[in-house]
């Protein structure tokens, strides 16, 4: 979380400080469109940045990826090292494209050196809305709070239809047991429905977790659009390798 951030979210401040932090917000909403407008359909992959080359949840994702780019799909992570990193590498190792939504941080984050593509952001929020906004499936392998975050904000836009119905797997069943366990306990306490455990697959299977995506993105129609037209005008470029 940058000052600014914490600043904005520390309490009311001045109008005018608080319009310029919108301002500054919308920019950024607009930088993350110009930037990822022509990136094409994509799978968004959630985990850490913790897990280094060589590690067995860095292998896993860097094969997954590389299947499911094979399905036609843009892969598209927060940009950094470890389990995105992973996914960036398996896309570009099958000639798939590779894009990243980065996070500016003090640490722990920079562009990993297997992106086509990247954009640089500010804020968290807006970084969720862009990886949210140009996918067609997600992708959560084991991570932290952000990912977890990443994963739920995601999930709740799917419960609640604010988006359309796209899969969700959930990646290494012995590393999300627990999550399971609870999702299992919110059923039976009914804060949430049978149904909603149709929204996303447990898996530790790549062949099953890539049928996953391909028959639910067919299911529901999500199929690659046709490439938007640029205007020269606003001196925009079709996205190439």
């Amino acid at each position: 979380m940058t000052k600014l951030e914490i600043k904005f979210l520390s309490g009311p401040q001045s109008r005018w400080k608080e319009l310029t932090f919108t301002i500054r917000v919308l920019f950024e909403f607009i930088k993350g469109f110009r930037a990822l407008h022509f990136i094409g359909p994509c799978v968004t992959i959630f985990g850490s940045a913790r897990f280094v080359d060589g590690h067995p949840y860095y292998e896993k994702t860097e094969a997954l990826a590389g299947k499911i780019a094979q399905l036609g799909f843009t892969i598209l992570t927060g940009g950094g090292p470890g389990i995105m990193e992973a996914a960036n590498k398996g896309a570009r190792e099958v000639g798939g494209r590779s894009v990243g939504c980065n996070i500016k941080l003090p640490f722990e984050q920079k562009p990993n050196p297997y992106l086509d593509k990247w954009v640089d952001i500010k804020y968290f929020f807006v970084r969720k809305v862009l990886l949210v906004k140009y996918s067609y499936a997600f992708v959560v392998m084991p991570g932290g709070f952000g990912t977890l975050d990443e994963y739920f904000e995601a999930l709740t836009l799917i419960q609640t239809k604010m988006i359309a119905k796209f899969p969700i797997v959930i990646f290494d069943k012995e590393f999300h047991q627990k999550l399971n366990d609870h999702i299992e306990l919110m059923t039976k306490s009914g804060t949430i429905s049978e149904h909603d455990k149709e929204l996303f697959l447990f898996t530790d299977s790549i062949e099953e977790a890539v049928d996953y995506i391909k028959f639910n993105t067919e299911k529901f129609n999500l199929k690659p659009e046709k490439p938007h037209r640029p205007f020269g005008w606003l001196l925009e470029r079709r996205f190439r390798k």
